[in-house]
């Protein structure tokens, strides 16, 4: 990490602030109201009063993001056996064992419920499991990473340079093509195998990953990363991951200075001049700037923020943003998952995804204190 000077004492205060919150108030939420100790799994979403949401599914991907976070913390109370349990409960309630793979989801009972192969769902768990095998070395646990990196290859990739975005329950094409999210996770995921171990396949994998996007996903009027490939009918384009990208393209020796992040590099300026307004990370929008979904959704406002710590002389629009983040979204009961245009709480559950987003970017601000 390139050598920065400390922040403003207000700015290092408030973080501090929110950083406590995060670890006194988040976190502790799926060590205890949110753990489905039946089946050792994090319930979806807990209610604003702590109670778990009427339970309809279990993900995969909820599983692996839990994963990460506790990984993320193996020296907090419990986190080393809640991780375990998270790993063990990813291949105990997920996998195909008739057609290899991870389900989507299961029931309440803990039974197969969605059977497709979705890449989302398969980048989650490389992410998760190559974070972890970072941290505890377990033989059992690079074999999970090797299996899925080989299910990814050769099932969903394409002769493109991207991959399909569903398949399914036995790998069957369902005609869905390639999606801008889950192959942005799957670059996440690939950097993160490449964080814990030298591997030539995968170096490649993401470089031939991010030409193709450049190629195919970058509209080439106003720059920004469209959430469709081009040509699509009716495409957008969101605020948040541009910010998400820009973080991961930017923090990567390979590759930043590449095509792919100079275009979303230029693209920046753009993604805030339409989609920040005054405080609020608006949802999605035309690639022309008009606004489609004005929803402000904390994990867009974490990804903004992690990544003004890679822009120059972003400390006043940091505390600006730490600021509303802690004002608007935090409280002392856990967060606020979305406020609507007009600044009204419009979601009120938990999701037990949404700790990934805040860690990864708490992890991201680190960069100035």
């Amino acid at each position: 990490m390139p050598h920065t000077p400390p922040p403003p004492p207000a700015l290092a205060q408030r973080l501090a602030r929110v950083r406590q919150h995060f670890d006194d108030r988040i976190v502790p939420l799926w060590q205890g109201p949110g753990w489905n100790a039946e089946l050792a799994l994090p319930f979806e979403a807990l209610a604003a009063d702590h109670r778990p949401e009427p339970v309809k599914r279990y993900r995969a991907m909820a599983c692996a993001r839990q994963l990460y976070l506790f990984s993320s913390r193996l020296q907090r109370p419990d986190a080393a056996q809640r991780a375990a349990a998270l790993f063990d409960s990813l291949q105990r309630h997920f996998v195909d064992t008739g057609h290899s793979g991870w389900f989507y989801s299961i029931d309440a009972q803990g039974q197969p419920l969605d059977r497709c192969k979705d890449l989302y769902t398969h980048a989650f768990i490389l992410f998760a499991c190559a974070h972890y095998w970072g941290q505890v070395r377990e033989p059992r646990v690079l074999a999970v990473v090797e299996e899925v990196l080989r299910q990814i290859e050769t099932r969903f990739r394409r002769d493109d340079g991207l991959y399909e975005a569903n398949l399914g329950e036995d790998w069957s094409g369902l005609g869905s093509g390639p999606l801008q999210n889950p192959l942005m996770h799957l670059a996440e995921a690939f950097l993160q195998v490449l964080a814990v171990r030298d591997d030539a396949a995968v170096q490649r994998a993401l470089l031939t990953l991010c030409d193709a996007l450049q190629r195919q996903f970058i509209d080439p009027a106003c720059g920004v990363m469209l959430e469709k490939p081009l040509g699509a009918v009716d495409n957008w384009f969101e605020p948040g991951h541009q910010f998400e990208w820009f973080f991961l393209l930017d923090t990567s020796p390979l590759l930043r200075g590449g095509g792919l992040h100079q275009a979303i590099d230029r693209a920046f300026a753009y993604a805030e001049r339409h989609g920040v307004q005054g405080t609020a990370v608006v949802a999605t929008l035309t690639p022309e700037g008009r606004v489609l979904d004005a929803t402000q959704r904390i994990w867009a406002k974490a990804e903004y923020l992690r990544a003004l710590t890679l822009r120059p002389e972003a400390n006043d629009r940091l505390l600006r943003q730490l600021t509303a983040l802690e004002a608007e979204f935090l409280h002392a009961g856990g967060w606020h998952e979305c406020r609507n245009a007009d600044g009204a709480v419009s979601r009120h559950d938990m999701p037990s995804t949404t700790p990934y987003h805040l860690a990864t970017a708490l992890e991201g601000l680190r960069r100035i204190g």
